[in-house]
């Protein structure tokens, strides 16, 4: 994949930790040392967050954008998100092993899944939210706790659902609720992305949040020449601005403070994504 120099560091990052210091600089040296005093935010989750290949173009996910919103001397970002996956199926693939295995005091592992929790008729990755959609989810915050890293939780963003009305619609069940109990009882640290990110899809209503999904003409791209209408996933200005709401509910969560944020309330153009 072609990557920019602006997203180099996020690719670097998906490497061992240990690998860090000599793909980043030799050790000794004060962009080692920089490196070292760097805190890794770290992604579990699935398509709607994984970094895409360019056979997918333009279909992006919001962990493509999260490294704009931080400051990139405080912080890299680790997005380990994979398409098609669920807490449970993640997890039994081993998948959040190496994550586990990379994790260092104060680093922080963000975890996002249920769009595919919700296919009950896949055994592989189906869960209840009552019961196993939570037992899986420990897994995650245990392994994180039990490294002196900081787990956090955010329910699954909204897909593009309007009534006839206009009104954005709810499609994750009781999944996201069972996120907010979680979280309350674990006292992990909540971003309740499904309610920010439907809350944002209603002030733009159904026109102007095709823009926002990865919805294409036939002939508009070469990867989806007969078009494409994906009310799940995103093109670029979608995910820069569900990215936004995860930088801003990083602050308001006191997760991490104002000075280790930028750009919060800037226009970034969509060839900021690169694949």
């Amino acid at each position: 994949m072609a990557l920019t120099r602006r997203h180099a560091a996020a690719s670097l990052a998906a490497l061992p930790l240990a690998a860090l210091p000599l793909a980043l600089a030799a050790p000794g040296t004060a962009a080692a040392a920089t490196a070292r005093r760097r805190t890794t935010v770290y992604l579990a989750g699935d398509s709607t967050a994984a970094t895409k290949q360019p056979t997918a173009a333009p279909e992006a996910g919001w962990g493509m954008a999260l490294p704009f919103f931080l400051a990139d001397d405080r912080f890299t970002v680790a997005n380990h998100a994979v398409n098609g996956r669920s807490s449970k199926s993640f997890y039994d693939e081993g998948r959040l092993a190496p994550i586990l295995a990379a994790l260092r005091p104060g680093d922080l592992l963000l975890v996002q899944f249920g769009h595919n929790d919700e296919k009950i008729e896949d055994p592989a990755r189906g869960t209840d939210p009552q019961t196993t959609y939570p037992q899986y989810l420990r897994l995650y915050l245990d392994g994180a706790r039990e490294r002196g890293a900081h787990p956090v939780l955010l329910t699954s963003v909204e897909r593009r659902t309007f009534d006839a009305a206009g009104n954005a619609q709810p499609t994750h069940g009781a999944y996201p609720d069972a996120v907010r109990h979680l979280a309350r009882a674990e006292r992990v640290p909540l971003l309740d992305i499904q309610a920010s990110s439907i809350a944002l899809w209603q002030r733009l209503g159904p026109e102007a949040t095709q823009d926002y999904f990865n919805w294409l003409e036939p002939g508009e791209s070469p990867n989806y020449p007969a078009g494409l209408q994906d009310n799940t996933h995103f093109q670029p200005h979608g995910a820069i601005e569900v990215a936004r709401l995860v930088a801003r509910e990083l602050a308001a969560r006191r997760v991490l403070r104002p000075h280790d944020l930028r750009r919060l309330n800037a226009a970034i153009p969509d060839s900021w994504i690169t694949w």
